[in-house]
C-alpha cells in the first residue's frame, strides 16, 4: 500500500457519527478518501459494482470498511455476511463500529468474520481518540494482502 491512496468505506446512517469519523480520518491524514454510505444496500451495490456503481474503475475497492450494525434497507450483519462470503471481498478488513454492547451482537459479528468490533463511546473526546487509534492501526500499521480487482 506504499504510495497508494487509502480508501475507507464508511457505512453509517447517523450523519453526526459519520461526520466525526470523516473529520478525524482527514484531520490526521489517515485516509485519502472516505466513501460514506447511509444504508446497507448502497454499500453492497458499491462493493459488487451494481447500479450506479457498475464501473469498477470509478468505484475502487476500499482498504477497510467501517460498518454500523443498525442500518436501513439491509442490516449491518447481512452486509458483513455478503462481504465475507464473496471471494472478491472477503479479505477486506471489516470493523464493526456500533453503539451496541449486546453480547449477541458481538457474537454475531465475529461469527460472520468481522475483523474487529468497536463500541462507539458516548463522549466526543473518547470517540475522537477511538477514531485516531483505529485509523493508525488499520490504515497505518496493519498489513493487508494485495488483491487486484
Amino acid at each position: 500500500m506504499v504510495g497508494e491512496p487509502i480508501l475507507v468505506m464508511l457505512v453509517e446512517d447517523n450523519v453526526d457519527h459519520a461526520e466525526l469519523v470523516i473529520r478525524t480520518l482527514e484531520e490526521h491524514k489517515i485516509a485519502n478518501k472516505v466513501r460514506h454510505f447511509l444504508d446497507g444496500q448502497s454499500a453492497l451495490d458499491y462493493l459488487f459494482h451494481r447500479g450506479e456503481f457498475s464501473v469498477p474503475a470509478a468505484n475502487p475497492r476500499p482498504h477497510v470498511i467501517l460498518l454500523d450494525l443498525r442500518l436501513p434497507r439491509v442490516d449491518g450483519i447481512d452486509v458483513l455476511k455478503a462481504i465475507k462470503e464473496t471471494d472478491s471481498t472477503k479479505t477486506i478488513p471489516v470493523v464493526v463500529l456500533t453503539t451496541s454492547e449486546a453480547e449477541k451482537d458481538v457474537a454475531r459479528a465475529y461469527y460472520n468474520h468481522a475483523n474487529s468490533y468497536l463500541v462507539k463511546p458516548v463522549g466526543f473526546e473518547e470517540f475522537k481518540k477511538l477514531m485516531d487509534d483505529l485509523g493508525f492501526y488499520w490504515l497505518g500499521w496493519n498489513t493487508n494482502p494485495e488483491i487486484k480487482e
